[in-house]
Order: C-alpha cells, then sequence, then structure tokens
C-alpha cells in the first residue's frame, strides 16, 4: 500500500478499465441512447454486439499502433517509439459510431500500410506546426 509503484500500477489498470466501459457506453448508446429491444434476449443480443464492436474498435487501433511501430522501429526513429508506447489503444474519436453497423455485408478491405503511409505523412507537418 506504501509502495508509489504499486499505486501507479494499479491506478493505471484501474483506468484502462473505465477508459474500455466509456467505450462501450459510447458503442451502446451511438443511435442517440435509443435502446431498441423490447426482450431479455435481444438485452443480451445488443450488449454481445457492442461489445465485439469495442473490441474491434481496440483491434484495429492496436493494429495500425503496431504498425506505426514496426515503421518507426525500421526508420530508427526512438522519439516516436517512445511516443507509441504511451498511446492507448482505447480510443474512438476517429470512428464513426452513429453509422448503422451491419455483418452481412462483405465490407471494402481498409488497407492499413496506406493508413500507416498516411499517418508518417501527417507527423513531421504536425511536428513543424507545434514548433512554430
Amino acid at each position: 500500500m506504501d509502495s508509489p509503484s504499486l499505486r501507479q500500477n494499479v491506478q493505471k489498470a484501474v483506468n484502462r478499465g473505465e477508459n474500455y466501459h466509456q467505450l462501450r457506453r459510447s458503442v451502446s448508446f451511438a443511435s442517440f441512447g435509443k435502446l431498441r429491444f423490447k426482450t431479455d434476449y435481444e438485452h443480451d443480443l445488443w450488449s454481445e454486439c457492442s461489445r465485439l464492436i469495442s473490441n474491434c474498435i481496440i483491434f484495429y487501433n492496436a493494429s495500425i499502433l503496431s504498425r506505426l511501430l514496426e515503421h518507426k522501429h525500421k526508420a530508427g526513429q526512438m522519439q516516436g517509439i517512445d511516443e507509441i508506447k504511451n498511446i492507448s489503444p482505447i480510443a474512438w474519436q476517429h470512428i464513426n459510431l452513429h453509422g448503422r453497423y451491419e455483418f452481412q455485408k462483405q465490407p471494402d478491405l481498409l488497407s492499413l500500410d496506406a493508413i500507416i503511409q498516411g499517418l508518417t505523412e501527417w507527423a513531421p507537418q504536425r511536428d513543424a506546426a507545434s514548433a512554430a
């Protein structure tokens, strides 16, 4: 209890859990807070779907962060590596949660390489703008 490092680790774990639950709430109430179920089964299904979507968002973010970390390693950008290690994959500001989720259709595949290319091209411009 008196160990500062133990308290920090416990606080980090609590924060991760709280962030995940905030993401789940955002996904669950994305349709402007209107719950669209009438039975317990529909409620359970809605809950499991929001968990699946939340986990997909985390996986998507983790995939991007992993690819970006690989890119920084290859480029030898140590400062960038340290910054990426402090980014949580639980973020949803860049995700449109107000759409319609369809699991039956075959979506267009995302290109993580194109996303990483865009991020690496954007980062130097961002750093130059913040230095000015």
